[in-house]
C-alpha cells in the first residue's frame, strides 16, 4: 500500500505539494553507496573544517586558541551532523520523486537552523571573527555533505522498457 497525499489532513496537502512530497520515490540509492557517501562526507567535512580553522586563525590571529576551534570540539559535532544528514537522504528519496530538489532545500534550511547556535554564542560574547569562521565551517559541511550524497549515492534512474 502506497501512502498518498490525500491521506493527510486537507490543510497540509498544499504544503506537501509545494515541497514536492508525492510519495512516489520508489527508487532509492543502494546502502553501499549511501555508506560510502557518508564516509566521504565525514572525511571531507573534517578536512574542510581543519582547513577553515587553519585559514581563519591565520587571517584572524586573535582567534588562535578559541575553544570551538579544537579538533576534539568540532569533529564530534561535525560527525553527528553529517550522519544525520546522510540518514535523511534515503528518507527523502522515498517520499518524493524530486529528491535532489527537496534535499537541496532541506540542506539550506538545516544549515540556517544550525547557524542559530553560532548567533547565540556571538550574542553571549564570543569574538565575532571566531563566530564568522564557525559560520564558514557550517557552510562547508553542508556543501561537502550534500554533494557527496547526491553524486556518490544518486537515485537510480528508471529503466525504460524496450
Amino acid at each position: 500500500m502506497q501512502l498518498r497525499i490525500e491521506a493527510f489532513p486537507k490543510f497540509t496537502q498544499p504544503l506537501l505539494r509545494y515541497f514536492r512530497v508525492d510519495f512516489a520515490g520508489e527508487r532509492r540509492p543502494s546502502l553501499s553507496h549511501v555508506l560510502f557517501a557518508t564516509l566521504v562526507a565525514i572525511v571531507g567535512a573534517e578536512i574542510a573544517d581543519a582547513l577553515i580553522v587553519a585559514l581563519g586563525t591565520k587571517i584572524y590571529p586573535s582567534t588562535k586558541g578559541y575553544g570551538h576551534f579544537r579538533f576534539s570540539d568540532y569533529s564530534t559535532l561535525t560527525i553527528i551532523g553529517v550522519i544525520i544528514a546522510c540518514v535523511g537522504w534515503p528518507i527523502v528519496t522515498r517520499v518524493t520523486s524530486s529528491a535532489r530538489w527537496l534535499y537541496y532545500r532541506a540542506a539550506i534550511a538545516m544549515t540556517i537552523v544550525l547557524l542559530v547556535p553560532d548567533a547565540l554564542i556571538w550574542y553571549q560574547g564570543s569574538p565575532a571573527r571566531a563566530v564568522f569562521v564557525l559560520v564558514w565551517m557550517h557552510l562547508a559541511i553542508a556543501i561537502v555533505t550534500y554533494n557527496a550524497l547526491v553524486h556518490l549515492a544518486p537515485v537510480p534512474r528508471a529503466r525504460h522498457a524496450r
